[in-house]
């Protein structure tokens, strides 16, 4: 028998409550595109205390059922991460997700959660494309943008890494989701 997926939701995130738990999931080697492998729990809660204060930056916990299993954070690419290297549309916003490591992957999980956050980001409807900019190593998310609609751009030099630009706008979005306007 296989597991389901259940039910995804988004809180924002507690830096003090919630601190903790994401350094566990930060620091796991499966998070090494995450570049926190080394973060002591107090810099991760000093990370996202950070994110917290910022106007052009949130961070949310997703849940499983009620249980913490993603992390999203969401900013303003025109004065968040991509400043200058790259022309910022009105409607533009970043994204970066994270599943949690688990000992029990579900088929079809991480799928489902971009899915979750895509949905959750298009809900805003002054949201008409979203940019990601995922290292360019990273194969496994590449896939995952693409299958929701994301088309890769160009690659762009960061100062943590090499990243592959890519948009999707909402019809990208939703036609990649098998819906029609």
């Amino acid at each position: 028998m296989s597991e389901t997926i259940g039910t995804l939701t988004l809180r924002p995130l507690d830096p003090v409550e919630d601190g903790g738990l994401l350094h566990g999931w930060v620091t796991h080697p499966k998070a090494a595109f995450w570049m926190m492998q080394d973060a002591k729990p107090e810099d991760v809660e000093r990370a996202y205390m950070a994110i917290a204060a910022d106007e052009h930056h949130d961070a949310f916990l997703g849940l499983r059922d009620g249980e913490p299993a993603f992390l999203v954070e969401r900013y303003d690419p025109a004065h968040r991460e991509l400043v200058g290297l790259y022309e910022p549309e009105p409607g533009d916003v970043g994204m970066h997700f994270l599943v949690a490591p688990t000992d029990r992957p579900v088929h079809g999980f991480t799928r489902a959660v971009i899915g979750a956050v895509m949905d959750f980001l298009f809900e805003d409807p002054a949201v008409r494309r979203v940019v990601v900019e995922p290292d360019v190593r990273n194969k496994a998310v590449h896939a995952l943008n693409e299958a929701v609609g994301f088309v890769p751009s160009h690659e762009i030099d960061k100062p943590e890494k090499r990243a592959l630009l890519s948009f999707c706008t909402r019809e990208q979005y939703l036609a990649a989701r098998g819906v029609t306007a």
